[in-house]
């Protein structure tokens, strides 16, 4: 008896180039991809919800260099709710796996949205995956991260959401010519005829009531420690910075002492 492919949907956002401030690929996104790319035998549709001028279109892009082919994308009007659109769409397109990265690098960037998709389409959601071992008979064996490196199998009922994280297999590069020929299917908030369904949008009602304003400087954030092994870890945690380097102040002057403290905390920001 022959198993039907595994029919694989993933949710991608866009973000943007940390140096260069370029429209790109959102990393996890890009593993959620990944992960799909390798299942053998896999039917894999890419999706992405929300704006698509021309900055979103380049971002895009940069995931059909992977070799998908094709990007489907659901073009919501300012203000609309992602998640009311993806659910129609998912329950249309009826896929075994929806797999989204844990958290976007851009917009609201909350990290909710795969836990409120799952919610309106009343299916289970397993965060921190970080691989696929297998399928069989409806269900899908799920390699989860856990804290300290440790790993833990699951076995989950189909459909399921699935939040990838960045303990998965590192994405491919993007090439340049399947990123160019790769196809950006619109698909407009009102269907055409082709289409059996119309695409019912719903109103952000809590973006709608935002006050935006310019960002103000803040303390700079903790630095995220993303190795991997135990051994990556324990250096990362002990390893002293230049920052972190103190100086040991002998037989000196109070006027001496009081200069040096000064110069430490016009360094570290602290006084301007």
């Amino acid at each position: 008896m022959l198993c039907e492919p595994l029919q694989v949907m993933v949710l991608v956002s866009t973000s943007m180039h940390s140096l260069t401030g370029r429209p790109c690929r959102a990393s996890l996104d890009a593993q959620a991809i990944e992960l799909a790319l390798q299942q053998p035998g896999a039917v894999i549709e890419v999706v992405h919800a929300g704006n698509a001028g021309d900055s979103e279109q380049s971002a895009l892009r940069d995931y059909l260099g992977m070799g998908i082919g094709q990007i489907s994308v659901l073009k919501l009007p300012e203000l609309s709710d992602p998640v009311s659109a993806l659910a129609q769409y998912v329950n249309e397109a009826e896929p075994d796996l929806v797999l989204c990265g844990e958290q976007a690098e851009w917009g609201e960037a909350s990290g909710l949205l795969p836990y409120l998709l799952a919610d309106q389409l009343g299916w289970a959601i397993v965060p921190h995956i970080a691989g696929l071992a297998g399928v069989a008979d409806r269900h899908i064996e799920l390699l989860q991260a856990l804290p300290r490196g440790q790993r833990r199998k699951l076995l989950v009922k189909q459909p399921v959401v699935v939040t990838i994280n960045s303990a998965a297999p590192q994405a491919r590069q993007s090439a340049f010519l399947k990123a160019r020929d790769g196809i950006i299917n619109m698909l407009e908030s009102e269907y055409d005829s082709e289409h059996e369904f119309g695409l019912k949008l719903a109103a952000d009602r809590e973006q709608s009531q935002w006050q935006l304003q310019p960002a103000k400087q803040r303390p700079k954030r903790l630095k995220i420690i993303t190795a991997k092994t135990a051994a990556e870890r324990m250096k990362a945690a002990t390893m002293v910075t230049p920052s972190q380097a103190g100086k040991v102040l002998q037989d000196t002057s109070p006027q001496q002492a009081a200069e040096a403290i000064l110069a430490l905390l016009r360094e570290e920001g602290v006084l301007k």
